[in-house]
């Protein structure tokens, strides 16, 4: 069935166009949040959430603004980053023991190898070394702004600026590929 007319039935509450949609997209996006919350069983459990969210504001996608999945990483995304700047994850986090920490090391190559990333790495083949840098601490990790501006030794102005030209980058590789 065509894409198109997949969501389009989603946006009617057609739950059989739901189950095809979460087929299609649940593993990238739960991959997507686990990067960024670095934990499998919550990236599994705001994964779900991304798809209650979707589900209750289907009415809210327009596809003169981009492509559903798009969308869906948005949304994803921004709950990834809500819940990592929670009180009660920042609490949790707190009170882990190092043999987490080293278990996240360990499993990193695995994670990463659960999730299709080629057509990413093709994109980010070609930027600078910064524009990746800056894009895997706003976009993947959560950081704000302040906080990568901390984290990188540079003005927050330098941040902003080279994120818009970094983001230009990007939408020239997706363009090219």
């Amino acid at each position: 069935m065509q894409l198109d007319i997949l969501v389009e039935r989603f946006q009617k509450k057609d739950a059989m166009a739901f189950e095809k949609l979460y087929d299609m997209y649940s593993e990238n996006i739960c991959g997507v949040i686990n990067t960024i919350v670095k934990d499998d069983a919550l990236a599994q459990e705001l994964c779900q959430d991304v798809f209650i969210k979707i589900w209750k504001n289907a009415a809210n996608y327009n596809s003169s603004k981009g492509r559903f999945f798009t969308w869906i990483l948005n949304i994803a995304r921004n709950t990834a980053i809500d819940e990592i700047r929670s009180r009660s994850y920042k609490d949790q986090k707190r009170n882990l023991s190092a043999d987490f920490f080293v278990g996240i090391l360990e499993n990193r190559e695995e994670n990463a190898s659960t999730v299709d990333t080629s057509r990413l790495k093709k994109m980010l083949s070609n930027l600078k070394e910064k524009c990746v840098q800056l894009i895997e601490l706003l976009y993947f990790r959560g950081y704000t702004q302040k906080e990568a501006a901390e984290e990188l030794d540079i003005p927050v102005g330098t941040v902003k600026t080279r994120n818009r030209s970094c983001i230009s980058q990007l939408r020239e590789n997706m363009n090219d590929k």
